[in-house]
């Protein structure tokens, strides 16, 4: 958030509160079942899993089963997707530089 306080010459507080109020919109509408775009960037949508009565507990190998459920998809747009693709084997991103 600093690096956007910076670029936009906001402080950090105001920038939290726009990103708190972008995020909220988003949760809402999600909940609504709605399909949310953002241009250049990606889609979000509310997908709905069927149930199962064998699954696996990762961490314990137990076998549970799973009602249905719904969750949340992300599918990148085109030019996210392409310049992800050119990254190759550069080194790993730890997320400071965001």
């Amino acid at each position: 958030m600093s690096s956007v306080a910076e670029k936009t010459g906001m402080s950090q507080k105001d920038v939290r509160q726009v990103m708190d109020c972008i995020l909220g919109d988003l949760k809402a509408a999600l909940i609504k079942r709605k399909i949310v775009e953002l241009r250049g960037f990606g889609t979000f949508k509310v997908k709905a899993r069927k149930g199962r009565k064998k699954a696996r507990n990762p961490r314990t190998g137990e076998i549970v089963s799973v009602g249905a459920h719904s969750t949340v998809i992300f599918r990148p747009g085109r030019a996210l997707k392409q310049e992800v693709w050119n990254l190759g084997e550069e080194a790993p991103c730890d997320g400071s530089d965001v």
